[in-house]
């Protein structure tokens, strides 16, 4: 480090660590779109609400095409391109990490049913509009029914944990019929009369995901924006993988940004400790191996996150030759990559703290913001039980069985 007079040089804020490879020109889109998300990340975090200026960016920006095959209008990206934009985003802005990965649940699913015709129709407007997607299909939920009617289903309840749906141009919803139970779902636009948007997120974490509550009072559904039923095959239970993608890389985020934020406030901010013998903070020999050991944490989760993700594109590109086998695995590499980037983050975002030092802990400077994203992400997202996935696996060779969140 260079010293000049009046005492040492320190570094340019936000280094080069964990950054996109800019010679992939979406991801050197998102690291730009990163920096203007920085600006007003901490104010925008403490009032929550709709993140609408973002999400205009990133609608103009064309990344919302991302993964919509060139066929239709899109990018034709990888999946993995789309999870390491979820990244970027989430080193400084968990919910639009967050927001952005979900957008593309519909999308993908859309992409899996080519075969029908609504399917090809909604991924060609969706790219000529840029729509952005939300979603009101909670699983866990049996809170909204569909009354069937000549030619139409008629909803009539509420959806919770609707993320996405504040900010979204269309909606994936699903729905139980109130007399058999049968689950369906449709894609239709946000602005549906009848469809009342409540934004009553209130969560300590992802503060303007709009994880909220959607009300629905007499939504009417045409009978042919009904999706069909989709053949139980390994390529048709890949949605899963999606999920735990975003949220996986949620984590890494989170926890690299949490990093780099933590550095550059120790070198040109934190005052050293009176009984540490330094003048310079980051010159205290318990800082500097504290900092190496939070390094070696977040490049290992980031490396086995880096695994996953080439697991679920070399699914993806089997296409239908997918077997069980290769989507167990897949499920294998989600899960443990999914435990470790948890517990990393979750460590990680508590740690900085320390090696800041007590001027750190402060609502303006907003670095708390990264535990909360991570903490309330991980108790929607059970790590037990994917690490006795894992086990049994290793164990007993069975892989786990496809479910909502493995």
């Amino acid at each position: 480090m260079t010293v000049k007079p009046g005492g040492f040089e320190p570094p340019s804020p936000s280094p080069s660590l964990f950054e996109a490879d800019k010679a992939n020109p979406f991801l050197a889109k998102a690291a730009e779109l990163r920096e203007i998300f920085a600006r007003d990340a901490v104010e925008r975090d403490q009032s929550g609400g709709r993140p609408r200026e973002q999400i205009g960016l990133l609608k103009e920006s064309g990344l919302v095409n991302l993964l919509i095959p060139k066929e239709f209008g899109g990018a034709g990206e990888r999946y993995s391109t789309a999870m390491r934009i979820v990244r970027e985003f989430a080193k400084v802005d968990g919910s639009l990490g967050h927001l952005y990965g979900y957008h593309f649940s519909p999308l993908q699913n859309a992409v899996a049913t080519l075969e029908d015709e609504r399917s090809r129709d909604i991924l060609r407007r969706s790219a000529a509009g840029r729509w952005f997607w939300g979603n009101t299909t909670n699983s866990f939920s049996k809170s909204l029914f569909g009354r069937q009617e000549a030619g139409k289903v008629v909803l009539n309840g509420f959806r919770p944990f609707a993320s996405g749906s504040h900010v979204a141009d269309y909606l994936m919803v699903a729905w139980e019929d109130e007399e058999t139970n049968k689950r369906s779902f449709a894609y239709i636009p946000a602005d549906r009369a009848g469809i009342t948007i409540a934004d009553d997120w209130d969560g300590i974490g992802q503060r303007q995901t709009g994880s909220g509550r959607v009300f629905y009072k007499d939504v009417e559904i045409g009978d042919g924006e009904i999706l069909p039923e989709r053949r139980q095959n390994p390529a048709s239970l890949l949605a899963p993988l999606q999920q735990q993608s975003v949220l996986l890389n949620v984590f890494i985020g989170s926890a690299q940004g949490a990093l780099i934020a933590a550095r550059d406030y120790t070198v040109t901010k934190s005052r050293p400790w009176i009984y540490s013998g330094v003048e310079r903070h980051a010159d205290d020999p318990w800082i500097k191996r504290q900092y190496g050991e939070l390094w070696i944490k977040v490049q290992a989760a980031t490396a086995l996150a880096d695994r996953a993700l080439a697991a679920v594109d070399a699914v993806y590109e089997k296409g239908p030759d997918l077997t069980a086998q290769d989507r167990g695995e897949a499920a294998i590499a989600v899960a443990s990559a999914n435990v470790l980037a948890g517990r990393v983050a979750l460590e990680v975002t508590s740690e900085v703290f320390e090696v800041m030092g007590a001027r750190s802990a402060v609502r303006p400077l907003g670095f708390d913001r990264f535990w909360r994203n991570v903490r309330i992400h991980t108790l929607h997202n059970p790590a037990e039980y994917k690490a006795r996935n894992v086990g049994t696996w290793f164990l007993d060779g069975e892989f786990p069985e496809p479910g909502i969140f493995q």
